[in-house]
């Protein structure tokens, strides 16, 4: 992938996307083009939602108003409704919302656009009712759908929806694009592209916090050294441990001046006790908060799963005699002697068993006792 010229409001944020912003610009300028619900597929940190409010932008501004564009990508436009669960799944309440915004006409712009980023997190009662709204919606209505993979939403939404799939980076134009974003150092910017096997958003994590690629580091070490029972009960421990304090420490802030500010809309004044006919409010609040904090300590260990993954995938590669291809360069001679006493029938397990402790997670398997199960089989080579 080459670098291109910066594009023009309000593409300017895309990155490496060339032919999806060309087949949205032509969208956008043509009615005969424009479908009336997209599906922007694509690996994490390839931009879907980047891309998604940008072609927004596009729909609601008039051509050349660089204001109104700014006010949809900034998210305060009244004509774009935009939904970014910070919970375990959509709700159906949240759904509703959506498909009753989406028959409301445009206030001010062409169209009006619902963006939803995280499609897939719709189980099937939440997806059958954006059905209707999807198949039949008002004329100036246009809904944008992000997702990993078409294969994450139910067959008859992607009947109803035009996919349009993004391409992966290469690791040098993801450390291309860090290194001149946070001018970090190029080796550092590569070692962190690397690491995050291209995922944007991560890799300009590692890139700017070194204590992110330490603890990572240390993370994989602790798991390679896990050698029975015992082992893996505190490996797992320490892990949801770390993640736990992640996720609190990525809400905490924000919990705290959520709950200030509701206190001040509701007229309680600081330190003074909550008067019985607005309790229900700050319930509601703080129960909106721990999904919110559920989510994030998901996120969390599943991209510890995501870069053990990494780990056993690069075994195999060497087991294979694979070896100029590996994410994890630093942790090569660990992984050679891991190839060379493993097996890749072993292997294969250990990758399949953290596939199933995905699922498991996924399906709400307690944190601690998922991951002590996964790393008994990378200690024995047997699922329990």
């Amino acid at each position: 992938m080459t670098a291109s010229a910066p594009l023009a409001p309000p593409w300017g944020e895309v990155w490496g996307q060339d032919s999806a912003v060309a087949a949205l610009q032509a969208a956008a300028s043509d009615p005969a083009q424009l479908a009336h619900a997209w599906l922007i597929t694509g690996p994490p940190g390839s931009g879907r939602s980047t891309l998604a409010h940008a072609f927004a932008a596009a729909l609601i501004a008039e051509p050349g108003d660089e204001a109104a564009m700014r006010q949809v990508l900034a998210g305060t436009h009244p004509d774009l409704t935009a939904l970014r669960t910070e919970g375990v799944v959509i709700s159906i309440r949240d759904a509703r919302a959506l498909v009753e915004r989406s028959y409301f006409s445009p206030s001010l712009g062409r169209y009006r656009v619902i963006v939803v980023e995280d499609a897939d997190r719709m189980v099937e009662r939440t997806s059958n009712v954006l059905l209707k709204a999807l198949e039949e919606p008002p004329e100036q209505t246009v809904w944008v759908l992000c997702a990993p993979s078409d294969a994450d939403l139910l067959p008859t939404i992607r009947s109803r929806v035009r996919t349009l799939r993004l391409r992966e980076p290469d690791v040098a134009d993801v450390a291309r694009l860090i290194s001149a974003r946070t001018g970090v150092d190029e080796a550092v910017a590569e070692q962190s592209a690397r690491l995050a096997q291209r995922h944007i958003g991560m890799a300009q994590r590692l890139a700017t916090d070194a204590a992110s690629r330490e603890r990572r580091d240390a993370t994989l070490r602790a798991v390679l050294a896990v050698r029975g029972v015992s082992d893996a009960v505190e490996t797992a421990g320490r892990i949801v441990s770390a993640a736990t304090e992640d996720a609190k420490a990525l809400t905490a802030e924000r919990d705290e001046s959520e709950r200030e500010a509701l206190r001040r809309t509701l007229g309680v004044a600081p330190g003074a006790p909550v008067p019985p006919a607005v309790r229900g409010q700050l319930s509601a609040l703080e129960d909106e908060q721990k999904r919110r904090a559920t989510r994030s300590l998901r996120d969390g260990i599943d991209r510890v799963l995501t870069d053990l993954e990494s780990m056993y995938r690069d075994t195999l590669m060497l087991q294979f005699g694979r070896e100029g291809d590996l994410i994890n360069r630093e942790l090569s001679s660990e992984l050679a002697a891991l190839a060379s006493a493993w097996t890749p029938d072993r292997t294969l397990v250990v990758l399949d068993r953290i596939s199933a402790t995905r699922s498991a997670l996924e399906g709400n398997a307690a944190p601690l006792l998922a991951l002590e199960s996964m790393l008994i089989t990378v200690a024995s080579g047997r699922t329990p």
